[in-house]
């Protein structure tokens, strides 16, 4: 049982707090305490801050006064440092430099370095995606791949990198959008909304509850990661230990009640968004005629070059001269003075347009159909459905004799478009399917065109027509509301036609083109000139995150959390029991749900929010020590625990708060104390009084975790691929499953593959199926926050360490490195012993290590040291 004394501080806080829940420790304000007075031999230990408060801590066991055990051997010191900040393991040759470095500071240079290395950030986004249950699929029956979550992994790698500072880093993750519009790249901080499961089947069956419980994961999320408060346990009634009333709990969903999920798209660069609002800008400006814009002189030489260019080659097309218009649906179509046909009426669900005309070509290479806005169409058309959509299902042309009824059937070798809808290409309308057709949506409210070539030239005989006849099959009143039909006789026309006004400033002179005509000519080939270069941009990113803009759904305070059960409106805000802070959000827009967001993430960033500096600072304890001050880094409240040093942990949060939030000077308080740089070895006395090591009176000794381990092996093979970023590598094959979840075979993947030596960072993290060998090594759960790695010793660890694929596969790796170094067998051995455990074999492991390497191989013996302790923990 661990010391009486180190508990006694945990009584009296719960004596205190029986008359004022809210004066419990975590929501207590923040200070600043004193540092302990020590007497002079405990203070010569002192390296850094913290070592005052836990010496202090240390000095109240009777049975022990020596303080800390003594600080670890370097080549310990380097192991242990390089594992904690980046996940790896140092090489021979950086442990050989240090330790024979003679300078007072060489340790600090060492943390130093590994700070700045690029894996330190890899090392501690696995720590941050762990508690937010960050993975790349679903999860549930329907576990489907989100192929581009790997964004926001990347990002968080990044923001360690950059030490972001951790109020920027809570308000960049929950309202990017909102705080920084000027840096688009931060979109995929979003992801941290969309890190959790996904339940698709109840968001197809029952959209209400799962809206409920989608957000409950958000406000679970939220709360327990910057705020290490159990929210969830008030979903049904008041939390019964803390002071949180349910009221408080659904105001948090309020505040996540427009957030939809999938794949949001946005811009990597700043410069990219410049680019493309320039170009967004002219094609508007071309679209509304604006004299101002397209006639400034600045895009002369564009106009100029079209036209001498691009113009002089522009298809010439002639209207069809229309002689009669039928709808087979009970339409009325009217031929207009300007040729366009409208059709009006009656609107059916489904019809046939047949239109026929004669032209004065003497043959035809293509017919262009031209889809014509107007304000007499539902959101000015061009089609007649009320959101101004079409649909052709098929698209036909005839050549007729003079006197005949029947004709000849054009065939078409493609068809083109101006637009095309997702979905319902131009291409649909020759396919001969009458289930698929060309839609125009959502670029209603503006002409298109689509041009049909023909195989090959057709004559026209004296006194012959055309008939084209237009099927619009799909149904819904998806029909066209007004249209206009051309041919031309030149081949390879394609869907880009100069209109009329265009075609006839081109048949004149600059000096003689009427103004409606020089603007004309500019609008056209401005627009043309825009879409280009839209088109040489590169597509926007995309990252599986939270999708801005929706209109938040109505929260209510639900009773005993039935969805049946509603009660009163929810109004957004947080917990109430943080005095120094409003309970609910004053908003100057309510119905932004972004503001929504912005909101919660200021209240959580506030220097005044004690959960928050208390929360992050006890997390990168935790994953120094293998403890956190606080043994419950997700629950600061009556059933978590109290922590070991409550004076340490405010004294830090303090510091961090007041140093604006930068992770790594917090980093370097703690690796610099003498705590952290203690030995594994307490005296008997210590042992006894404090078992698990609360009081830190000597280092504990962590086992690797499946990252570290996975790595380490890569590293001491000589197979790590330290390529950063990019989509996550799969180590694995698939098949297709029963639904939408695919079966998953670990055991198929070659361990050559491309990407198979990446950092495990980067490896796709299946939520529903997870992979063996890093499950039986404690890989959390990723349907589950995990704040901590759970630990197990099984006899399932000893036969995945001993016989997976990976671990025979690189011990074959390893022992290649060293027989390409060394010439002899003993020699080979001592290489191996160097490079897995960062020193010399002693004579009798020497012996012991060759015979088994001549009996097993060079790679069974490599596989023998990946599976010690030496390397498996840290001392």
């Amino acid at each position: 049982m661990a010391c009486a004394l180190a508990w006694a501080w945990q009584a009296n806080v719960a004596a205190a707090d029986e008359s004022n829940a809210t004066l419990w420790w975590s929501l207590r304000p923040l200070t600043s305490p004193a540092l302990p007075q020590l007497d002079a031999t405990l203070a010569r230990q002192v390296r850094t801050p913290p070592d005052a408060f836990l010496l202090a801590k240390l000095a109240q066991i009777k049975t022990h006064k020596a303080g800390f055990a003594p600080e670890a051997d370097r080549r310990t010191l380097l192991r242990r440092l390089s594992l904690d900040l980046t996940g790896l393991p140092p090489t021979p040759q950086e442990v050989r430099a240090f330790v024979a470095d003679p300078a007072a500071d060489a340790y600090e240079k060492q943390v130093e370095r590994l700070l700045a290395s690029p894996r330190y950030g890899e090392r501690w986004a696995r720590h941050w995606l762990d508690t937010i249950h960050f993975a790349d699929t679903h999860g549930f029956e329907h576990d489907a791949l989100r192929t581009n979550a790997w964004r926001y992994r990347d990002y968080v790698i990044g923001a360690m990198n950059r030490d972001t500072p951790w109020p920027r880093f809570i308000r960049e993750q929950l309202a990017a959008d909102v705080f920084f519009p000027a840096e688009p790249a931060l979109a995929a901080a979003l992801g941290f909304l969309g890190a959790g499961p996904y339940d698709q089947s109840t968001a197809s069956t029952a959209p209400r509850t799962f809206d409920y419980l989608d957000r409950d994961d958000l406000v679970t999320q939220t709360l327990s990661a910057f705020a290490s408060s159990t929210i969830h346990c008030a979903r049904c009634h008041d939390h019964k230990f803390d002071p949180i009333p349910k009221e408080d709990y659904y105001a948090l969903q309020a505040v996540f009640a427009g957030v939809s999920k999938g794949d949001l798209p946005f811009e990597e660069s700043a410069a990219l968004v410049q680019q493309r609002r320039h170009w967004q800008s002219l094609l508007a400006a071309a679209d509304a005629r604006n004299a101002a814009v397209l006639l400034a002189q600045e895009y002369a030489p564009v106009i100029s070059r079209w036209e001498t260019t691009l113009g002089s080659n522009a298809t010439a097309w002639h209207e069809l001269a229309v002689e009669s218009a039928g709808s087979s649906g009970g339409a009325t179509l009217k031929v207009e003075p300007d040729g366009a046909i409208t059709s009006g009426g009656t609107r059916p669900e489904k019809d046939t347009y047949t239109v026929t005309g004669v032209s004065k070509l003497a043959k035809i290479g293509a017919l262009r159909l031209e889809v014509l806005a107007a304000p007499s169409l539902p959101k000015m058309g061009p089609g007649r459905q009320d959101n101004g959509n079409l649909h052709l299902t098929e698209f036909e042309a005839h050549t007729l004799a003079s006197g005949a009824a029947n004709g000849t059937k054009l065939k078409m070798r493609r068809a083109t478009a101006d637009f095309n809808q997702e979905g319902w290409s131009i291409t649909h309308a020759l396919d001969g399917n009458n289930g698929t057709a060309w839609g125009i949506y959502p670029r209603v409210g503006e002409s298109h065109v689509a041009v049909f070539e023909l195989e090959a030239p057709v004559p026209l005989v004296e006194g012959s027509r055309l008939r084209v006849v237009l099927h619009q099959w799909h149904g819904g009143g998806h029909l066209i509301g007004r249209f206009r039909l051309s041919v031309t006789q030149a081949t390879n026309a394609t869907a880009d036609p100069v209109p009329p006004q265009v075609a006839a400033a081109l048949r004149r002179t600059p000096e003689n083109r009427a103004p409606e005509e020089r603007l004309a000519l500019a609008a056209w080939a401005l627009r043309g000139h825009a879409l280009a270069e839209l088109a040489r941009l590169p597509g926007p990113a995309k990252v599986y995150a939270a999708v801005p803009g929706m209109a938040p759904k109505p929260v209510h305070v639900l009773s005993r959390g039935d969805i049946d059960k509603p009660g009163a409106l929810a109004e957004p805000g947080a917990l109430s029991a943080i005095r120094a802070l409003p309970g609910r959000f004053t908003l100057s827009n309510p119905q932004s749900e972004a503001a929504r967001r912005a909101a919660l993430a200021d209240w959580l960033a506030h220097a005044q929010n004690p959960l928050s500096w208390r929360s992050i600072v006890n997390r990168v304890w935790h994953f120094h020590f293998g403890s956190g001050l606080c043994d419950t880094p997700n629950d600061f409240g009556r059933m978590g625990g109290i922590p070991s040093h409550p004076e340490l942990l405010d004294w830090l949060a303090n510091d961090l708060r007041e140093g604006g939030g930068a992770l790594k000077p917090l980093h370097r308080r703690i690796v610099l104390s003498a705590a952290y740089r203690q030995s594994g070895e307490g005296s008997a006395a210590l042992v006894a009084a404090d078992p698990e090591n609360r009081l830190l009176g000597r280092m504990n000794r962590p086992r690797l975790d499946a990252e570290q381990f996975r790595d380490a092996v890569l590293s001491v093979s000589g197979r790590l691929d330290t390529a950063m970023g990019g989509p996550g590598i799969a180590y694995f094959k698939t098949s297709p499953g029963q639904q939408i979840t695919p079966k998953l075979d670990y055991t198929a993947f070659d361990w050559d593959a491309p990407g198979a030596a990446r950092r495990s960072i980067y490896r796709v993290v299946w939520r529903g199926i997870p992979d063996p060998f890093m499950e039986a090594l404690d890989f959390p759960d990723a349907a589950l926050l995990q704040p901590t790695r759970p630990f197990s010793a099984s006899a399932l660890q000893a036969l995945v360490l001993f016989n997976n694929d990976f671990v025979l596969r690189m011990s074959e790796h390893f022992a290649a490195r060293v027989e390409a170094q060394v010439p002899d067998l003993p020699g080979r051995v001592a290489a191996a012993v160097g490079q897995a455990l960062l020193r010399d074999p002693t004579a009798g492991e020497l012996q012991a290590l060759s015979a088994y390497a001549r009996q097993h191989g060079l790679a069974a013996m490599c596989r023998v040291l990946f599976n010690g302790n030496e390397f498996l923990f840290v001392d």
